[in-house]
């Protein structure tokens, strides 16, 4: 097998130092014209590549950034995703994309990993698992900003970039209560999570602001679970103008296929109104009404303020992207 070209190499070759063909490479204007035409073009017919893992010892960073999400099945961090690319890309940085599987013990894997390679920072959306937060403040001092977002520590001296939860939630409240419906079924996701507990208590405060509402709340941290759920739940309101409410897109997929396995039709049958980042509620007819929380505004937002901590910002900063109601035919 061909070993990969290396500095030494080349300087052998062309009977120069190593300190000379690294700064030709570099364009140093200490080195003569001459000198860098032969040491590129041999660079060249060679195919050297500086090795990654090298250059990062000796610059003690990467130009590469980690998102770490629980799932890559979920639209909106497909939109986060996409926007911290876009940005990276005009920096002249590289993404690496890790999946944690919900699994603390991974997402402290992948930690070690990030610290390892020696990454510029991280964006991180936490596992329902995740209670210790120290390890994530250590990255700080090895000079690897983190930047927390979606799913955010109840810790405040981090940088966290949020959707706008309880807004959401209350815009969602508010238009069931404006249709008049009194009968409710909401389902929320993982008990444990920050989200959850956010959207649940500003939805319920709501809710409870009209009189004689029925409102019943359920849990389900799948798809699945939610459609096993929501067809639970639905034979209890047969014959009753009522709403299903969807903390998030995972839940709306699960609940629509309940809806339809049981033959009902929103508007005519009931409401169906979601908290989603836009593109699962587009999929059904007629469209769902919801409030919208942009996994890709999400991103841009999260990018400024990783560019702010890369280049000195030592605060911690806590940024909110609010909610806006998208209405569609489902209400």
């Amino acid at each position: 097998m061909n070993q990969n070209p290396t500095l030494k190499k080349i300087a052998e070759r062309l009977n120069v130092s190593i300190s000379t063909v690294s700064r030709a490479l570099k364009d140093h204007p200490d080195i003569s014209l001459e000198t860098k035409k032969k040491i590129n073009e041999l660079a060249d017919l060679l195919e050297y590549d500086p090795n990654p893992y090298a250059v990062n010892l000796r610059t003690h960073s990467s130009k590469e950034f980690a998102v770490v999400v629980p799932s890559l099945s979920n639209f909106f961090y497909h939109s986060f995703i996409s926007a911290i690319e876009e940005e990276a890309r005009i920096f002249g940085y590289s993404v690496i994309i890790y999946r944690s599987s919900n699994d603390a013990k991974i997402e402290q894997e992948i930690l070690k990993s990030c610290r390892h390679k020696r990454v510029s920072g991280i964006f991180i959306a936490i596992t329902s698992e995740t209670t210790d937060i120290a390890p994530f403040l250590k990255l700080d001092v090895h000079g690897i900003p983190v930047i927390f977002f979606d799913k955010v520590p109840q810790y405040e001296s981090c940088n966290k970039i949020c959707v706008g939860d309880e807004h959401a939630a209350g815009i969602a409240a508010e238009e069931i209560m404006n249709k008049g419906i009194k009968n409710v079924l909401a389902i929320f996701g993982d008990k444990n999570m920050s989200i959850t507990k956010a959207r649940l208590e500003k939805f319920s405060s709501v809710i409870g602001q009209g009189e004689d509402v029925n409102l019943q709340i359920l849990y389900a941290t799948s798809t699945d679970e939610a459609e096993q759920v929501t067809l639970a739940a639905l034979p209890g309101y047969v014959g009753r103008k009522f709403a299903v409410f969807c903390m998030s897109d995972e839940i709306l997929a699960g609940s629509m296929k309940a809806i339809q396995r049981k033959g009902l039709q929103a508007p005519k049958d009931l409401g169906v109104i979601a908290i989603s980042d836009g593109m699962i509620p587009l999929l059904f007819y007629p469209e769902i009404t919801f409030a919208e929380t942009s996994g890709y505004n999400l991103g841009k937002l999260s990018f400024s303020r990783m560019m702010r901590c890369i280049a000195g910002s030592s605060f911690a900063q806590t940024i909110v992207d609010e909610s806006r109601l998208v209405v569609g035919g489902s209400m």
